[in-house]
């Protein structure tokens, strides 16, 4: 294998990815329980340099589920019925979510309700409480 491309600038390499293989669940026919077609990816986070303090911090937030206690992340796949497909579609997976968090999130700009959605309330407000107010108890005189 070589090393996983992100992008032209962010590349890791193989030896931050420990691959394991294991017995997929479902359908598989007589092959179900003698080949080993499901794959899981441990990357080691703590320990590459290609990616920023930032992007790391990212990574933990928006997967908090995907991290293991020694600091790896973990991608899965068993997909297909093939070792080397699934090998690629883990692959793909990591990728892709490195990916969605190489841009940071734009901060947020405080805003101000205008002057006429202020009015619209507090007149939706008056109105729903003139509503209430006819519910109240019918006097007979």
């Amino acid at each position: 294998m070589s090393a996983l491309i992100i992008t032209e600038r962010l590349q890791i390499d193989d030896e931050l990815i420990d691959v394991t293989f294991a017995r997929s669940g479902g359908p598989g026919g007589q092959n179900v329980n003698k080949v080993s077609s499901k794959v899981q990816l441990r990357f080691h986070l703590d320990a590459c340099t290609a990616m920023t303090y930032g992007q790391k911090a990212r990574l933990r937030e928006k997967y908090p589920g995907r991290l293991t206690d020694d600091g790896c992340f973990l991608v899965m796949s068993e997909r297909t019925r093939d070792q080397k497909q699934n090998l690629d579609d883990a692959r793909g997976k990591l990728a892709a979510m490195i990916t969605d968090i190489l841009v940071p999130p734009a901060p947020r700009k405080k805003t101000r309700p205008s002057m006429a959605s202020k009015r619209r309330r507090v007149q939706d407000k008056k109105s729903r409480g003139q509503l209430k107010q006819s519910r109240g108890r019918v006097d007979d005189h």
